[in-house]
């Protein structure tokens, strides 16, 4: 019998990803704050809720993707939200990036009204999701892993399974460090590459194969270079897992300089109206014209 899904939040990750879901032949209902947002779902055959709990009770499995911390916390557990559709048996898939304890808490909630929380952030970006090949980092039991996996896998293309309830956040938010600082990393490189006059195709060919390679370098080095701010994922998004990576990081007692640095960069942009540019706006604050 195949599951009935919900998917809450049909911003530029979600619906795509909810898209996939129904391309594949989930009977889906979709719920945003805004319907509109939901209209190219609702005209091929996604069914409309007015709240979380509608959407809940609808479904087996229900899909998150909203901003932060205490969107997921009303959509889960406020006012009309999920837990008000509570039953055994119900699943929640969180993919926003939020904080790892609060995910756990919630978890612990919802797991006393019989719904089991899975964490499973990602990570590829509008392009990722637009192309089914995400990667997915997830959290939660075994056995809910597996059950949820073959959805997962209609969205995503590498599809991990890091541990218990709150793993996948705190994978997150390595991935998080790991793009922003090497994103820094690219800003400066190509700042390198345009002060010094050279061929940027040419030098951004020579060093992508090698070892300096990465994914920012190949995807956002041209657009830097190019005046292209347009986003894929915005640096107020940005700021924000950041943020809750810094929050770790001190509850660990550490101290992770480059991390910082990057923040406050990415806080220059975002002071100065680039909050909803794109990541690799980045390179404003370490270039300016």
């Amino acid at each position: 019998m195949t599951q009935k899904l919900a998917f809450i939040g049909m911003g530029i990750m979600g619906r795509p990803m909810a898209g996939h879901l129904l391309s594949a032949g989930y009977p889906l209902t979709v719920y945003s704050r805004t319907k509109a947002t939901a209209r190219p779902l609702l005209d091929q055959g996604a069914v409309w809720a007015d709240s979380p709990k509608q959407a809940a009770s609808q479904a087996d499995v229900v899909f998150v993707c909203v901003t932060d911390t205490p969107d997921v916390q009303a959509v889960l557990l406020g006012p009309s939200g999920v837990i008000e559709a509570a039953r055994p048996g119900l699943f929640a898939i969180d993919h926003s990036t939020i904080s790892p304890s609060v995910t756990r808490s919630m978890a612990a909630k919802l797991q006393s009204h019989g719904v089991t929380l899975i964490d499973a952030p990602v990570s590829g970006g509008d392009i990722g999701a637009i192309n089914a090949t995400l990667s997915i980092m997830v959290g939660g039991p075994a056995d809910a892993f597996a059950l949820v996996r073959p959805m997962l896998e209609r969205m995503g293309k590498t599809i991990t399974h890091c541990g218990s309830v709150g793993s996948g956040q705190l994978t997150k938010l390595v991935n998080q460090v790991l793009g922003a600082i090497t994103n820094l990393a690219v800003c400066e490189a190509m700042t390198l590459v345009q002060h010094a006059g050279l061929d940027s195709a040419k030098t951004i060919a020579a060093v992508a194969s090698g070892a300096a390679g990465s994914w920012q370098l190949t995807h956002l080095a041209p657009r830097m270079l190019a005046g292209d701010f347009a986003p894929g994922f915005m640096v107020d998004l940005q700021l924000k897992d950041l943020r809750l990576a810094i929050e770790e990081a001190e509850c660990l007692g550490l101290n992770l300089e480059a991390l910082k640095l990057v923040t406050t960069l990415f806080k220059q942009v975002q002071s100065t109206g680039g909050g909803k540019l794109g990541t690799q706006a980045l390179f404003k604050a370490v270039n300016p014209q």
